[in-house]
């Protein structure tokens, strides 16, 4: 593979103290309960909650970096962190414009990473299901699946869940036909409840009309809270306590209670926001099973002189370390 010439003095310049700063940044001032736990002098007894391989990223928190330095740097950055799992976006960057799956897969080999899965839409799946599947293959993921919500905005009513949920199973039985696991990946929308019976929960309607043996979820954590927030009603954790087995991989995102916005939360870095992720994990069951992948989605528009949407990545990969209980 022709390496992409990278500026890496420059690169690594902009991470300069950061990583110095990632073990104090992640529990000074936090305001989380676990980051504020782990903060306590008796808090190298206590036990993590996320274990240090069972830590993962999506890449789509660091889209910028992806597409100005390409894979293989920023690849070779996030494994120096001490994340293990990589959950993609997208198998392409203007850096690395010829990048095929197969050299991206060897990016991962070469830096001791797991491809963990990837997000595709709706409609890739619909139109191109072996192509995606023969991806997935490549690069070596358990798992394979979405971000979109099921269905379009003008149809969350509970034939257009029911009829979704009949789409994922078929993507489902697609998938484990392969030896993969299809999933869905929430945010918030699917917390409201059915635009004709307002006492249906749309996300209730998905997971019983998907078969668990076919359809696994991600549990964004965040945007679950600020589906409580807009449809108040249920604890995000007992949906894991209830299914835990369909539930392998969470998106452990931050946020600061903000009351004055319509979803009640604002993004932050992992550890400094209110979300109290140390009552979430010690609520599990079957604790340490789960792959926990760290996702911002405003992180390239850290400062600079904060490292970036990389510092955001290094300094959160600390504090999910430091997460205990």
């Amino acid at each position: 593979m022709a390496h992409t010439k990278i500026d890496r003095r420059r690169f690594l310049s902009a991470l300069a103290g950061t990583t110095a700063a990632a073990g104090t940044a992640a529990f000074a001032g936090a305001t989380t309960a676990g980051a504020t736990t782990a903060a306590r002098p008796s808090g190298s007894l206590r036990r993590r909650l996320i274990p240090p391989g069972r830590i993962g990223i999506q890449l789509w928190s660091v889209r910028d970096a992806i597409a100005e330095l390409g894979f293989r740097v920023v690849l070779e950055e996030l494994a120096r962190m001490g994340f293990v799992h990589i959950e993609f976006a997208g198998y392409s960057s203007p850096a690395e414009p010829d990048i095929t799956p197969a050299q991206i897969r060897q990016l991962l080999d070469d830096n001791g990473l797991n491809g963990i899965g990837g997000h595709r839409g709706i409609a890739d799946f619909r139109n191109n299901m072996e192509a995606e599947l023969d991806i997935a293959e490549t690069m070596g993921f358990p798992y394979i699946g979405t971000a979109n919500e099921p269905v379009s905005p003008g149809n969350r009513t509970v034939d257009g869940y029911k009829a979704a949920a009949d789409e994922f199973n078929s993507f489902g039985e697609a998938a484990r036909a392969r030896g993969l696991k299809w999933y869905h990946h929430n945010h918030h929308n699917e917390f409201r409840f059915a635009a004709d019976n307002p006492e249906v929960r749309l996300y209730d309607l998905l997971l019983s009309e998907t078969d668990p043996h076919l359809v696994y979820l991600e549990l964004d954590i965040y945007w679950a809270y600020v589906g409580q927030h807009i449809a108040p009603g249920f604890d995000p954790v007992d949906y894991v306590k209830a299914h835990s087995h369909r539930y392998p991989l969470f998106h452990t995102k931050d946020g600061a209670r903000r009351p004055d916005l319509p979803h009640g939360y604002e993004m932050t870095e992992f550890g400094e926001g209110d979300i109290d992720y140390e009552s979430f994990y010690r609520a599990l069951p079957r604790r340490g099973s789960y792959v926990s992948l760290w996702e911002q989605d405003n992180a390239p528009a850290t400062p600079a002189d904060g490292g970036g949407s990389l510092g955001a990545a290094e300094r959160s990969c600390a504090a999910m370390k430091g997460l205990r209980g």
